[in-house]
Parts: C-alpha cells; structure tokens; sequence
C-alpha cells in the first residue's frame, strides 16, 4: 500500500506492507506530475514500514530512475529493515542516485528543507 502526499518541498510518500507494480503506477504518475509543477522537487522516501517488494516493480523502478536521473532535487529515505535499505542502495547504485538514508522523519524533513533554502526551489505555477 502507499500514501502519496504533495508537500512543500515535493512529495511525501510511504509505502506499508509489500510495494506492488500497482502501487508504483500511483507513484510514477505523482512523480511526474511533480516534475511538471516542481523545478527538481525534493522527495522523502519513508520504507520504514514496508516489508516487502515485488520484482516487477523493482524493474520498473529501476527503468524510471534511469529515464528521471536528473529530474529531481534531493532525495531522502528512512528505512530501518537492513535488507530493505541494501536494496534501495544497490538500486541507487544502478541508477547513479544519491539519495540520503535516515532512522527517523524529524531529520530526513529538516535535512529536505534545508536543501529547499539552499537551492531556492522554483514553481513554474506561480
């Protein structure tokens, strides 16, 4: 299941449970519709409490992230499951991301707002 929430700094989104391809249709279509709204939004990526992933969504994925690598800002992730979090960094790996993993929402928020400051985020709808 996920939760997608557009947010100031670009999107919240967390995933429960197992991640689908269903579910990752909901967040490519928000994704791209951040992309439209958002100069390089930034993204918190809460798997903290996810379990599980199907593999046709991780390739599906996997082909986003190469198609988008340079189409959004900062990218933070809170995960807590190690086999969970050594995937998504052997995905950013493959990928040529660099997102930023946390324990915890307080600090990956404070750490995405902070990028928000520094780079000055345009909205091309003003």
């Amino acid at each position: 299941m996920i939760s997608i929430q557009q947010q100031n700094y670009g999107l919240s989104v967390i995933l429960h449970d197992e991640f689908t391809l269903a579910d990752f249709r909901q967040l490519e279509e928000a994704l791209l519709k951040a992309i439209e709204q958002v100069q390089l939004p930034n993204l918190l990526l809460d798997l903290s409490q996810m379990k599980d992933f199907t593999i046709d969504m991780a390739l599906e994925h996997l082909r986003f992230l190469r198609q988008h690598a340079h189409d959004f800002g900062r990218t933070a992730i809170i995960v807590n499951d190690i086999w969970i979090r050594l995937g998504a960094r052997l995905a950013n790996l493959l990928t040529l991301q660099r997102p930023k993993y946390f324990s915890d929402r307080y600090t990956a928020l404070k750490w995405l707002e902070q990028g928000i400051q520094n780079s000055g985020v345009i909205s091309n709808h003003n």
